[in-house]
């Protein structure tokens, strides 16, 4: 095929086709609108009218013609209510591990010494394990594509690549398992989505580090409820119930619902004669309970889309593609970055499992 220039900017193209007539010569006449140039090795494209999504047959690369663009008052938004969620969050660490030093130590000391010894060196091992997860998920890159030669046909060669397509943001080509972020302001490798808690994307890089976070809070906030619920009956001052169990005569549910309400009372009015530490204690017991549940939710889904091999943003995809992936524990050992096979630490009847099927 062959093109050439011509008044009013059109061009004939002239095509010998296999007919019976081997000198049977067709020629057509194709628009400046049919015609496009391949940004990933520079060639001259023929593409259906109105077809603003093309692929080249020479490098594979995926041209879109009329991309997404976000504002840049919108991504300094972003940037800015991540900033605040980090320092939310550091700062609810911090008094976690604060607070609790200070409510929880002094009663289980006063309990038993050994007890206060080895509660001692549990919570820093929770608390570095947990902060320094964090620091690693959030002051990491999440990961950067990998650089590739493009835009001139003699360094790109056939199927170099393909199904990139074009960031019209940081104005370079992106793998098929890249996306851009609007929050972060750039390409990231196998993202699976923008934390703003952390303040930073979760790719590639820094995965492992945020499953480890996720893992390692969930830990110690179980720890910090069962601590502080421990300490809070030591220092929790007596009930003075209405209903005592001597009084009750039978049971019907009136009388179930008044003793409830009896107890809910005392609880309140006990709860005005706390001191500060029970305050803290408290506090330090509910949020913890509210943040676990949470985080325990985030934790499943996270290594549900591991065990499928996928992403979330490529779990998105493949629910419109109708893609399904191979679910198996060896994807779990691998993200973790296991070096051997899962057959040397399952037991003997998890070696002999077929691999799921859906």
């Amino acid at each position: 095929m062959d093109s050439k220039g011509s008044k009013g900017h059109r061009e004939e193209l002239f095509i010998r086709t296999m007919s019976e007539d081997p000198e049977e010569l067709f020629i057509r006449t194709v628009g400046e609108d049919h015609e496009a140039i391949c940004w990933g090795c520079g060639l001259r494209l023929l593409r259906p009218s109105n077809a603003p999504i093309f692929k080249c047959g020479w490098c594979g690369a995926i041209t879109n013609q009329n991309p997404r663009k976000c504002g840049s008052r919108c991504s300094l938004w972003r940037r800015l209510r991540d900033r605040c969620f980090l320092c939310v969050l550091l700062v609810f660490m911090l008094f976690v591990i604060c607070g609790g030093v200070w409510a929880v130590f002094p009663i289980v000391f006063s309990i038993n010494y050994l007890c206060g010894i080895f509660h001692s060196i549990i919570s820093i091992i929770l608390s570095v394990t947990t902060i320094s997860s964090f620091i690693l998920a959030a002051f990491q890159c999440a990961g950067m594509p990998p650089s590739i030669q493009w835009g001139i046909y003699p360094v790109v060669r056939k199927g170099d690549l393909e199904n990139y397509t074009f960031c019209h943001h940081c104005s370079k080509p992106k793998s098929p398992r890249t996306h851009h972020c609007s929050s972060c302001g750039m390409c990231i490798l196998d993202m699976d989505h923008h934390c703003p808690f952390i303040g930073n994307c979760v790719g590639a890089a820094n995965h492992r580090h945020f499953i480890l976070f996720l893992i390692s809070a969930v830990i110690s906030t179980i720890y910090v409820s069962i601590m502080t619920a421990y300490a809070g009956l030591h220092i929790w001052p007596p009930l003075t119930l209405a209903y005592t169990v001597g009084r009750l005569n039978g049971f019907n549910m009136d009388l179930g619902f008044r003793v409830m309400m009896d107890v809910f009372v005392a609880l309140l009015r006990s709860a005005l004669l706390l001191s500060a530490r029970g305050l803290v204690l408290v506090y330090l017991f509910v949020s913890c309970v509210s943040v676990e549940i949470g985080l325990s939710v985030l934790l499943w889904q996270q290594l549900s889309y591991i065990y499928q091999g996928k992403t979330y943003l490529s779990h998105l995809g493949s629910q419109e593609n109708g893609d399904v992936g191979k679910k198996d524990c060896q994807n779990l050992f691998r993200f973790f970055g296991c070096p051997y096979s899962k057959s040397r630490y399952l037991p003997i009847f998890w070696r002999s499992r077929k691999r799921h099927k859906r």
